[in-house]
Parts: C-alpha cells; sequence; structure tokens
C-alpha cells in the first residue's frame, strides 16, 4: 500500500511571487477575418502581445460542438479505456505528466499528429469529428498566414501557409481536458483562477497555434511588463498565439506568447489546440524580405527537426529560443 503524506492536490504547482497584473482593463486583440483591414489588425496584435481573438472564422459550429462532444464523452471513460488509444510515445493519451522533465499539471489530455489517421479507431464518431475541425481549423490558420504575409508585404503569399499545406508538415493536435479542482480557493465567485496550475507557463514551438476552448475560464497570458492577464472565455471564437518559430522568422518583431492555464474549482475546461509546424527539413531563420537595411539576424539558422529536439528536452517554463540566439554586435 502507498501511503500519501500530503493531500494529493498539494503535489501539484502553486502559483508563487506572481506578479500583479498592471493592465487588469487590458483588452484581447480582436480579429474580424471578414474585414478587408484585418492584415493591420493582425500585424498590431502580433507585434504588440503575441495573440488575438478571431471571429467570423469560417469553421462550422456544427464541426464544433460535435467535436467538443465526442471529446467530453471520451475523458468521461474509465482511465484504462482511455489509456488504450496509446501511440508512439509522445503521441496518444497522458495523465498530469507534461513531458519527461517533471512538469505536471491538473490535465488530462490527447496529443495527436495530423498527417495521419489518428488511433481512435474504437471511437468512430469522434475521429471522424476529429477530422472534420482539423480540415476547418488548418483551412483558418493558412488563411490567417496568408494575410499576415499581406500586412508584412511577404511574397510570396503563400511563404508561411505553404509549411502547413505541405505533405510534410509537423503539426499536432492536442485535445486537453482540466476536470474541477477540488481543495482550490477560487479567487471570484464562478470558481475560476484558483491557485493551481492546470497548465504550466510556456511559449508554443512551433508557427501558429489555433486554441478554442469550451464557456470555462482559465487561459492567461503575459504582457510584456511580465504581468498576467485572464483570456474570457468565448467558445464562439478561436484564439492565435504566436509560436517560437514565428518569432525566429520575423527577426523578433512577433513575439512568440507566454501562456498558462489555471484551474477551475466549479467547471472542467475543455481546450483544442490545432499547433501549425512545419516540416521537420524546414529550415527556420528570419525571412530575407523582413530584413531592412543592414539589420542582423538575432537567430542562428536551424532546422525545426533541431528546435523540436531542443524544445522537447527542456521544461515548460524554460526559454527555449535563448540556444539559438545570436549574439550581435551593438
Amino acid at each position: 500500500m502507498v501511503v500519501v503524506s500530503k493531500p494529493a492536490i498539494e503535489q501539484f504547482s502553486h502559483i508563487r511571487n506572481n506578479k500583479p497584473t498592471s493592465a487588469l482593463f487590458t483588452q484581447i486583440p480582436i480579429v474580424d477575418l471578414s474585414k478587408p483591414d484585418s492584415k493591420h489588425q493582425i500585424i498590431k496584435a502580433c507585434e504588440e502581445f503575441g495573440f488575438f481573438k478571431v471571429i467570423n472564422h469560417g469553421v462550422p459550429m456544427e464541426s464544433i460542438s460535435l467535436l467538443e462532444s465526442e471529446a467530453t464523452k471520451f475523458f468521461s471513460l474509465p482511465l484504462c479505456e482511455k489509456q488504450k488509444t496509446g501511440q508512439p510515445k509522445p503521441y496518444g493519451y497522458g495523465n498530469k505528466r507534461i513531458g519527461t522533465h517533471g512538469d505536471v499539471g491538473w490535465v488530462e489530455f490527447l496529443l495527436l499528429t495530423t498527417n495521419q489517421d489518428p488511433n481512435l479507431h474504437r471511437f468512430q464518431t469522434f475521429r471522424l469529428a476529429l477530422s472534420d475541425y482539423m480540415k476547418s481549423v488548418k483551412k483558418m490558420a493558412c488563411e490567417i498566414l496568408e494575410t499576415m504575409a499581406d500586412g508584412l508585404k511577404i511574397q510570396p503569399r503563400n511563404a508561411l501557409s505553404k509549411l502547413l499545406m505541405d505533405e510534410e508538415s509537423d503539426s499536432v493536435f492536442r485535445v486537453n481536458h482540466y476536470p474541477p479542482c477540488p481543495n482550490v480557493q477560487p479567487l471570484n465567485p464562478n470558481g475560476s483562477n484558483g491557485d493551481v496550475i492546470g497548465f504550466g507557463e510556456h511559449t508554443d514551438p512551433q508557427i501558429i497555434s489555433v486554441l478554442r476552448s469550451n464557456n470555462t475560464s482559465g487561459l492567461q497570458i503575459s504582457l510584456k511588463d511580465g504581468s498576467w492577464i485572464s483570456v474570457p472565455p468565448d467558445q464562439y471564437s478561436f484564439f492565435i498565439n504566436v509560436g517560437d518559430s514565428l518569432q525566429v522568422m520575423t527577426n523578433g518583431r512577433f513575439k512568440s506568447v507566454k501562456h498558462r492555464v489555471l484551474t477551475n474549482s466549479v467547471k472542467p475546461r475543455l481546450s483544442m489546440i490545432y499547433f501549425g509546424g512545419p516540416p521537420l527539413s524546414e529550415k527556420i531563420a528570419p525571412l530575407p524580405s523582413l530584413m531592412k537595411g543592414d539589420q542582423q539576424s538575432l537567430y542562428k539558422e536551424f532546422t525545426w527537426f533541431e528546435y523540436k529536439i531542443s524544445a522537447y528536452n527542456s521544461r515548460l517554463a524554460d526559454n527555449r529560443l535563448i540556444h539559438f540566439e545570436k549574439i550581435v554586435a551593438s
């Protein structure tokens, strides 16, 4: 028999020395993809936040609702049933352990590749819903990247989106389920923003991340001054993260946003994230068309495979790009 000397909840990370927000009324940028001036809004949001919300995104609500319903059913199954969906690690079902270097969270998840049929053959409806949803979200991600290219005056227009469209694209899809966390003192009446970490602070290593969650709070992003702000949930919209690779490709003009998820003591949170990544052999470096005059590159050139290996051998909160930064003479 194993005796746990502390309550289970104490085994998880708590927020310590959290810098109070100085931007209680900061507004999350909202981009209407149906508007002609959306490219300017996207560029500004990527420069100032590395994060924005998109509306009029074109992803059918029926597809969104069906996948959420099927994912909820899946995570309601007994643990032994969920574990049968395993793929070669790090893919498949996971519970609490995030990566292989000691990070844990109040979360269970499915991590799947997008360039092959997901190993969910016992869950046919879930599998089909996932396939339809991923196609729509990938299309939206490519539209955003092409609109971004317009705003940055990058030629050709598909210079970024073609990396996601490539048959060898190393994109992944993740479904996170955060059960209500017991014994957490909520900071407001709806139970959100408890002090236990659901998913620790980190940046995404890929080019772009497309996030959608149910109507439960918990997501926070870090501002330039190091303060954290909560992102109001919106089950009808999507949220876009700039990833590390895009920060490099824009030579630091866009910032990869640091974000985290806090637990909720009242309601479960379900999030679905498409991580748009390039082929493993793709070389990542600042785009020549964005380099002005004698501007120097802030980063060494590397392949996505090299960066992926480095990122997955790190802890969540590590500055993953520091090993690829150049020392630039002033």
